[in-house]
């Protein structure tokens, strides 16, 4: 993918500037901010579509950054990168409205490969419908906003991606395993509940409070999202 720009917000010199050469040696141009109240300034004079953010930078940290990255653009895909692994970390990044979250050392294969598949995903979301729709749930793919008896339903950027998911397969079971691949685009660890945790998220914002449950567990086989209408 050509004409892509990419921040990188990472305070170790060494690992910024060996992203910066691997993202340009691979076609995208790339620039580097190692503060991250510097990476937001940069974010918001410039136009990148994608941005990598370490947790642990001067300025402001990871969480605040991609919280502000998302105050100023929903759709843009971040990628937090760090050697931050407990799963509590991982959700307070996707809370903060990330996209990935990979855990320092990595293989620089792996990211490229992440990237390109956020990427894809980003600019192919309009040309596959503006709306999908169950029920009395709307999401619209190109505002970001969703919606169920027309009250606005506020979701972070992991917790859209997910519902969107099942909204593309609705009245279908979808494993675990369909899940992570398709919306964390990892392999199935059985050792973590992340999904289930998200799926929780999603239940208390869509199904709470309303007659009707759209998300049903399906025991020994997954989650499916049903469309009654």
């Amino acid at each position: 993918m050509t004409g892509i720009h990419i921040l990188i917000a990472e305070d170790e010199k060494k690992i910024a500037d060996a992203l910066c050469q691997g993202l340009e040696e691979n076609g995208f141009t790339a620039a580097v901010a190692y503060d991250g109240a510097i990476a937001l300034k940069m974010f918001r004079n410039i136009p990148f579509q994608l941005v990598i953010a370490d947790i642990n930078l001067p300025g402001l940290n990871g969480y605040e950054l991609c919280h502000a990255i998302r105050a100023a653009n929903a759709s843009v895909p971040v990628v937090m990168l760090t050697a931050m692994s407990a799963l509590e970390d991982k959700i307070e990044g996707f809370d903060a409205g990330a996209d990935d979250y990979i855990v320092k050392p990595f293989d620089f294969r792996e990211l490229l490969v992440r990237i390109r598949a956020l990427l894809k995903r980003t600019h192919t979301t309009v040309a596959t419908g503006t709306l999908l729709q169950a029920d009395d749930l709307v999401m619209n793919l190109d505002s970001k906003q969703v919606t169920r008896k027309g009250q606005p339903i506020q979701l972070t950027a992991k917790e859209f991606q997910l519902l969107e998911y099942f909204l593309r397969n609705k009245n279908r079971v979808v494993s675990r395993a369909d899940i992570a691949l398709q919306v964390w685009d990892i392999d199935f660890d059985t050792r973590t509940n992340v999904i289930d945790v998200y799926v929780n998220y999603l239940r208390k914002k869509i199904d709470k409070g309303f007659d009707q449950p759209l998300i049903y567990t399906q025991v020994g086989m997954g989650y499916v999202l049903k469309d009654k209408s």
